[in-house]
């Protein structure tokens, strides 16, 4: 049964991250927004669902110190085994894609974060300050989204992609059927999460696998599989600004919405180890994007084995 119901939950998250992508991109099409606006906030916000259940979950059981590292872990598996898989099946043309001021967003949370990390502790004023970050970027983003309606009412021209060019675009699909793609998503990605890491955990301790090596990888990378998912099929639909734009609001999300509301439940101790390597991984991690937000360089094949192959050594030294 466990192998089974892996296999479900896996089919699951594929079918799930395909329904939220079409949903969402077609959202875009008939709110007159650009999807990576859509994807900075429905798809990265639905995607995160995992992390905010499990980092709250595990606040209320009184182990804080798995919130902070799911949500560390996650950040790394998203830009190196979240990008790096689907450039392998399919090369994403990330060099046509803006997102320079949302990716300066997700850097300065993450020097945000570490700062505050440093702290000892994450408490209500961490909370308070994470919160207000949040909602910063997402004001910012929905007058991005103002502007951009605006624009289109007034038959100006913009530099948007067009959306007769967009795979799986259906200008005329009704916002009933829009609405069933989202919510099919957003309720069938951390469904089929929570069935492969759950079954994953019990095939591996029947092969003598200590909780703590899964902790280590099914939980970090089982949480980011719904990324994953909604990633790979917006790559093979050759949508990279919703493929990146997942990585970069998910990121933004973990950081900023997932240790602040599980903060208000409860303070969270910052473990040492966690000062010394793991924040300086995820910061690095986001650092590689630079050449694909800066310097136009695509995501190709080439570059999706080095990130995977980075992601698997980051695992080995985690484990080892």
């Amino acid at each position: 049964m466990p192998w089974l119901l892996s296999g479900l939950g896996l089919l699951i998250l594929l079918l799930a991250g395909d329904a939220l992508v079409k949903g969402a991109v077609n959202l875009s099409l008939r709110l007159g927004v650009p999807a990576l606006i859509v994807s900075l906030t429905i798809v990265a916000f639905g995607t995160s669902a995992p992390e905010l259940l499990i980092a709250i979950k595990a606040v209320l059981d009184q182990a804080p110190g798995i919130a902070l590292g799911n949500v560390v872990g996650s950040n790394t598996a998203n830009v190196l085994l979240v990008l790096g898989v689907p450039a392998m099946l399919a090369a994403m043309h990330t060099s046509e894609c803006n997102t320079r001021k949302t990716y300066l967003f997700m850097i300065a949370a993450t020097v945000l974060f570490i700062a505050l990390a440093f702290r000892g502790i994450f408490d209500l004023l961490a909370a308070v300050i994470l919160l207000a970050a949040l909602a910063l970027v997402l004001g910012d983003a929905f007058r991005d989204a103002s502007r951009h309606r605006s624009a289109v009412r007034n038959g100006e021209e913009i530099d948007v992609e067009d959306d007769e060019e967009v795979e799986g675009a259906d200008p005329d699909m009704s916002w009933l059927l829009i609405a069933l793609f989202l919510v099919l998503g957003l309720i069938g990605l951390p469904l089929g999460a929570s069935l492969l890491v759950d079954n994953a955990s019990i095939i591996a301790r029947e092969y003598g696998v200590s909780d703590t090596v899964i902790g280590l990888t099914l939980v970090a990378v089982g949480t980011s599989l719904p990324e994953l998912a909604t990633t790979v099929m917006a790559a093979l639909r050759r949508q990279a600004d919703v493929a990146l734009g997942n990585v970069i609001g998910s990121n933004m999300f973990n950081l900023l919405a997932i240790i602040g509301v599980a903060t208000l439940v409860a303070p969270i101790p910052v473990d040492p180890e966690f000062l010394q390597f793991d924040l300086w991984v995820m910061l690095a991690a986001s650092l590689i994007l630079i050449p694909f937000v800066f310097l136009k360089v695509d995501i190709s094949r080439l570059w999706g084995g080095l990130l995977t192959t980075m992601y698997i050594a980051y695992v080995l030294v985690v484990i080892s």
